[in-house]
């Protein structure tokens, strides 16, 4: 399920990156997104060769798996753009592909109000 990130008022939040934390997040990007690959891959392998179901329930359990994370991935990865780059990265950072070396790159302001989102 895509988690929704809202500032304590329940409006969205529109904040902007600074540039520096854009182009940091901007190379960070293909790690994590290789990253969150990698891990749906391994847990549709998982799936897939379950023992003891047949060929049919396996099947729908990857699919309905493929779909859940793709709208994880979309609300992580697509469309990058500097109006949405703080939730785009509190997304990345709940599904645990940046790491807290790459996290710490970022400014303090940025670290804070993705820490917000988190907590939301």
């Amino acid at each position: 399920m895509t988690r929704v990130f809202r500032d304590a008022g329940g409006s969205w939040m529109e904040r902007q990156i600074s540039e520096s934390d854009w182009k940091l997040l901007r190379r960070l990007q293909p790690s994590a997104l290789e990253r969150f690959c990698r891990t749906v891959l391994t847990e549709i392998a998982r799936l897939a060769s379950e023992p003891g179901k047949d060929s049919h329930a396996r099947y729908l359990e990857v699919f309905n798996r493929i779909r859940e994370r793709d709208e994880e991935l979309a609300a992580a990865f697509d469309d990058l753009k500097r109006s949405t780059a703080l939730v785009q990265l509190a997304h990345m950072r709940s599904l645990g592909v940046v790491t807290d070396e790459e996290f710490a790159g970022f400014s303090s302001r940025t670290q804070a109000v993705v820490a917000r989102f988190l907590q939301t």
